[in-house]
């Protein structure tokens, strides 16, 4: 086996254990971002129905309602 032959093989073992750590990091980080992400959905959703919903008002209405609301004030302010 020529050098050029064992440094290609060298070469093809690192690039795939490194290949095989950047799919674990990026597994980790996007399990722990999935996992923030859903937290705090959570506990938007529940401060939103505690203090936002109005009587037979789903959540996600409320949202809605909510959103339509502040678009309508920046219109208003975009106006002025």
């Amino acid at each position: 086996m020529s050098f050029e032959e064992m440094n290609n093989k060298i070469e093809e073992k690192v690039v795939h254990t490194y290949k095989g750590i950047e799919d674990a990091v990026v597994g980790g980080y996007k399990k722990v971002e999935d996992t923030a992400v859903s937290g705090f959905n959570k506990t938007s959703d529940k401060f939103i129905e505690k203090l936002f919903t109005k009587e037979n008002e789903t959540v996600e209405e409320a949202k809605q309602r909510m959103k339509e609301q502040a678009e309508q004030n920046q219109t208003k302010h975009q106006h002025k």
